[in-house]
């Protein structure tokens, strides 16, 4: 089953929700897609520079502000969306990412492992790696800096997902060079929704966000890449069926012939 799968790649004004918000549901109520994946912490920015700050912008999930338009959305437009935001949980400040579609809120994750600062305003996620099973297949979400770390996919893959979505606030060059070798040694399809633009909100250390959003095949393929400064709203023709074949040739299937014994 062919599907339309892709990334909205944008540049997020700090703090601004409700200006960000908008042009999410204005540029997602145009398009043409089946599944779009947001940046990181899109509605809010990223920079932040204290933790009442983050505690501020933050929101519950799934009855908070950015989720329920997120739901709304999708609603209207028959869509699948998974987009980045902070999410506080009582006293606790979460990095996640929601899952929504046209049957409403599906999930929530925390991400698992914390970049750089986001270690003095974020509790560590404690959701652990989810998959999903929709109309369009099986789904898995991991963010940012998750991907430096192969075990993330790797639990993805074996609980079933076909597609990973990533939404990302990519500052680091590695990750549009990564990316395509997790999809491949895991033969899922990837989509990473990374921001551009640049925050200069701490004296002397300015973040430039990357772009270079890219949907991967499970082959490694990259079959769609964005640019590294401009906005782009970004979708490819996928099958998800072609990520439940692991095998490589007739001989080697890629998780039969793991050999987790020797893994320790």
């Amino acid at each position: 089953m062919l599907i339309s799968a892709g990334f909205y790649q944008f540049r997020p004004e700090f703090g601004q929700k409700e200006k960000n918000l908008s042009l999410v549901e204005d540029r997602l109520g145009q398009a043409d897609a089946d599944l779009l994946v947001l940046p990181e912490l899109f509605a809010t920015g990223y920079q932040f520079v204290s933790r009442s700050e983050v505690m501020d912008l933050s929101e519950e999930v799934p009855g908070g502000r950015t989720t329920l338009m997120l739901q709304d959305l999708a609603s209207k437009r028959n869509l699948y969306i998974v987009g980045g935001l902070a999410e506080r949980d009582g006293g606790n400040l979460y990095n996640s990412a929601v899952f929504v579609g046209p049957e409403g809120f599906i999930g929530c994750y925390r991400k698992t492992h914390l970049f750089y600062e986001e270690k003095l305003f974020f509790s560590p996620g404690d959701t652990g790696f989810q998959v999903w099973e929709t109309k369009i297949g099986k789904i898995g979400l991991m963010i940012c800096f998750d991907w430096f770390f192969p075990e993330a996919m790797r639990t993805l893959a074996l609980m079933g997902a076909e597609i990973v979505a990533h939404p990302a606030n990519l500052v680091l060059p590695y990750c549009p060079k990564g990316m395509p070798t997790r999809c491949l040694e895991n033969m899922v399809f990837g989509i990473t929704s990374n921001r551009v633009g640049v925050e200069s909100r701490k004296k002397g250390e300015s973040l430039r966000f990357i772009g270079n959003s890219q949907v991967i095949s499970p082959r490694g393929e990259v079959l769609l890449r964005g640019p590294d400064n401009e906005e782009l709203l970004g979708v490819a023709e996928i099958d998800p069926e072609l990520a439940r074949d692991k095998r490589l040739n007739e001989y080697n299937h890629i998780f039969r012939d793991r050999r987790e014994e020797y893994y320790r």
